[in-house]
């Protein structure tokens, strides 16, 4: 982790200096990593999971497909329109100085149309080919992330809190695209994801806690403390992510599976987390963040796995 003033590496381009260059491959590779595939993926499994769980017997996949498509269009654009606000913030950190905005790749005028262009069709397919009610909360979602929990990175360590409900969205829109009204089955999947996020994003703020100061973001609830308010926070979340992990058994979307799945999981994402407490080093943080990356995925797959058992025939 470097630290002190950034190198020139790292100073943001400007004037002539921003030309556009590379083969049209690149291009299309930049424009690829600025939508952030491997969150694309974390979202898609999310949306399939709600839209599968708030599914009749049988699954609909020509709705579910337009539906995921419009969702992680809007969700991409969000990743763009996050990068255009952070250029600077993004030149002074070491894990995103070679971003394509930062180093010139991409001109902040083509990043706007390709984010205004994915926004776009995002919406229309959405509107066109799934339920208003995921259309519009989508939208909203995409708002929030982009002129909320943006700016606010830069402003108040309350960004985490606000940034987790843009979050803990993507299962609950894809229950809303299958038809899911905003009931228990909603609440419970959203909770799932609101509050497994804190440990995890604390876990993340905490390794790069130098460089976020270095850029001006707040991503941490202190800094100057050791970390004590930091740990608080995530082992709070964590204790509570326990209950919350039972709950959607409790409501009766899935059963017994899913219950000691929930049990088993959580209790390991709490112990991880517990160990970062005490110990408040990189090396714990980045084990909690890993234990998070299995916990959720892990759980939502069993969650899927038994409601199919349990309604689909034969």
């Amino acid at each position: 982790m470097s630290s002190g003033a950034p190198s020139a590496a790292h100073a943001v381009p400007s004037g002539p200096a921003r030309t556009v260059s590379g083969s049209g491959l690149r291009r299309l590779a930049d424009y690829a990593e600025m939508c952030r595939p491997r969150i694309a993926v974390m979202t898609a499994a999310a949306v399939s999971a709600g839209y599968i769980l708030a599914s009749p017997i049988i699954l609909d996949w020509a709705a579910l497909i337009p539906a995921l498509a419009g969702i992680l269009l809007l969700a991409a654009a969000s990743g763009v329109f996050n990068q255009v606000l952070e250029i600077r913030s993004d030149a002074l950190m070491s894990r995103t100085a070679d971003r394509p905005l930062v180093t010139g790749r991409v001109l902040p005028w083509e990043a706007v149309l390709l984010g205004l262009g994915l926004a776009g069709s995002g919406a229309v397919l959405l509107w066109g080919f799934s339920t208003p009610a995921a259309a519009i909360t989508t939208v909203l979602t995409f708002f929030c992330y982009v002129l909320i929990y943006t700016p606010l990175k830069s402003r108040s360590p309350l960004c985490t809190t606000v940034g987790a409900f843009p979050g803990a969205m993507p299962p609950v829109l894809g229950w809303l695209a299958a038809g899911g009204r905003f009931d228990m089955g909603a609440v419970a999947l959203f909770a799932l994801l609101f509050v497994w996020q804190f440990p995890h994003f604390l876990a993340i703020g905490w390794m790069y806690r130098n460089e976020y100061h270095r850029a001006g973001l707040k991503m941490l609830p202190s800094f100057a403390d050791g970390g004590r308010r930091t740990a608080l926070v995530a082992l709070v979340y964590a204790v509570a992510f326990v209950p919350v992990s039972l709950l959607p058994t409790h409501i009766g979307m899935t059963g017994p599976l899913s219950l000691s799945a929930g049990a088993v999981l959580s209790s390991a994402y709490l112990v991880a987390t517990l160990s970062f407490v005490l110990k408040r080093t990189t090396a714990r943080a980045r084990g909690l963040l890993r234990v998070s990356l299995v916990v959720l995925p892990m759980l939502l797959m069993i969650m899927v796995a038994e409601f199919l058992y349990l309604t689909v025939p034969g």
